[in-house]
């Protein structure tokens, strides 16, 4: 999909330039620690409460954990890839289909919102959806990770494919999530985005 998606690292450009990631042990430790216990778990776990707001027209359950997913960005680079990506997906969305059928007027402020939109108007199941969204994400970091260590493409391939299981495991925890398991341990991810908009040189947006 053309959002725009490459050109954001998440702060995996800081770790690379601070020495701090540089090989493919490195990386999966920390692509694991995100898949843990990172924001795309919270993203996962509400993913599903937005499908199903999307499928019985829930407007205020919409608007509701979208706007819960905005205050839950701590750097203004992750708030802006957000954005942006929310922004180029919705106007995808408005592109192939009738307007009526989607049911916001304008573009939500968080990806995970338009993403979670757009599969439940295609009629994907939940499951099958959230691995896509994970999967996309997870691919996009690998994909960012091969250009700045640099890894060979067959490393990042051979490391998406090892990193399956904790994608389902993931999505196994995101289908039963309480409430109160809404919530996710990111101090390392935040202090790298707030460090890379003062990097010297930088290939990413984020």
């Amino acid at each position: 999909m053309p959002i725009g998606a490459f050109a954001y690292s998440e702060g995996l450009e800081t770790l690379v330039q601070q020495d701090r990631l540089g090989t493919p042990v490195e990386l999966r430790g920390w692509l694991e620690d995100h898949l843990r216990c990172g924001p795309v778990r919270m993203e996962t776990a509400i993913f599903q409460r937005l499908m199903t707001a999307t499928t019985r027209r829930q407007l205020d359950t919409l608007l509701y954990w979208d706007g819960w997913l905005t205050a839950s960005r701590e750097s203004e680079e992750l708030a802006l890839q957000n954005r942006q990506m929310a922004r180029s997906l919705w106007r995808l969305l408005q592109d192939l289909m009738e307007t009526h059928a989607l049911p916001l007027a304008s573009s939500p402020r968080q990806y995970v919102t338009a993403f979670a939109i757009a599969s439940a108007l295609a009629g994907v199941s939940e499951r099958e959806a959230m691995f896509t969204y994970v999967h996309a994400w997870l691919s996009n970091l690998i994909v960012a990770a091969v250009r700045l260590i640099p890894l060979g493409q067959s490393t990042g391939q051979k490391l998406l494919w090892e990193l399956q299981d904790s994608i389902v495991q993931l999505i196994d925890f995101a289908q039963n999530a309480q409430e109160n398991e809404l919530y996710c341990w990111n101090t390392g991810i935040i202090l790298a985005s707030m460090q890379h908009e003062t990097l010297y040189s930088r290939l990413y947006r984020s």
